[in-house]
C-alpha cells in the first residue's frame, strides 16, 4: 500500500495521499446543498401531505379507542365491585341464616334431650324405688329366715359336738342372745 505522503499515483491514476472525502470536498458544496434542499423539500412535502396525516389519524383513532376501552373497563370494574359487594352481603346473610338455623337445631335437640333425660331419670327413680322396696322386703324375709336357719345350724352343730340334740327353746335363746350382742 502506498504511503499517503508519497507523490506517486495509485492504480486508478489518481494522485496518492491527496484525496479528500467527497462530502467534505469544498468544490462540491454548492451542488450538495442544492441536492440536499431538493431531496429534503420533496421528502418533507410527501411526508406532510401523504404519510403524516395518515399517522395522525391513526394515532387519534387509537387514542379514542383507548379512552373508550378505559371508560368501558371503569364501568365494568364498578359493576364487578357492586356484584362482589352484593355477593358478600348474600354470603353474610346466608352465614347468619345458617348460624341461626344451627342454633335453633341445637336448642331443639337440647330441649328434646333434656325432656328425654328427665323422663329417663323419673323412670329410673321409680325403678330404683321399686328395687329398693324389693331389696328391703327380701332382706326382711331373709332376716326372718336367718333366725330359723341359725337355730337349725346351731342345733345341728351342738348335736354333732356333744352327741345329743339340744332343746329348741335353749337353741332359740342362745341364738337370740348372740344376735343382740
Amino acid at each position: 500500500m502506498a504511503n499517503p505522503t508519497d507523490n506517486t499515483t495509485t492504480e486508478t491514476g489518481q494522485p496518492a495521499g491527496h484525496l479528500a472525502f467527497p462530502p467534505f470536498d469544498t468544490s462540491t458544496f454548492p451542488s450538495q446543498l442544492l441536492w440536499f434542499a431538493l431531496i429534503f423539500g420533496g421528502m418533507y412535502y410527501y411526508l406532510s401531505r401523504r404519510y403524516l396525516p395518515a399517522v395522525g389519524r391513526l394515532i387519534e383513532t387509537r387514542h379514542a379507542r383507548i379512552a373508550k376501552d378505559i371508560d368501558e373497563a371503569t364501568g365494568l370494574h364498578a359493576q364487578a365491585q357492586a356484584a362482589a359487594a352484593e355477593q358478600e352481603r348474600a354470603i353474610a346473610g346466608a352465614r347468619t341464616h345458617a348460624q341461626a338455623t344451627a342454633q335453633a337445631a341445637r336448642d331443639k335437640t337440647a330441649a328434646q334431650a333434656d325432656t328425654r333425660r328427665q323422663a329417663l331419670e323419673s323412670d329410673l327413680n321409680g325403678k330404683l324405688a321399686a328395687a329398693q322396696a324389693r331389696i328391703d322386703a327380701n332382706r326382711i324375709a331373709a332376716m326372718a329366715n336367718v333366725a330359723g336357719i341359725a337355730q337349725e345350724a346351731t342345733g345341728a352343730i351342738v348335736e354333732r359336738l356333744i352327741g345329743r340334740t339340744p332343746s329348741a327353746d335353749a337353741v332359740k335363746k342362745a341364738v337370740t342372745a348372740a344376735a343382740n350382742s
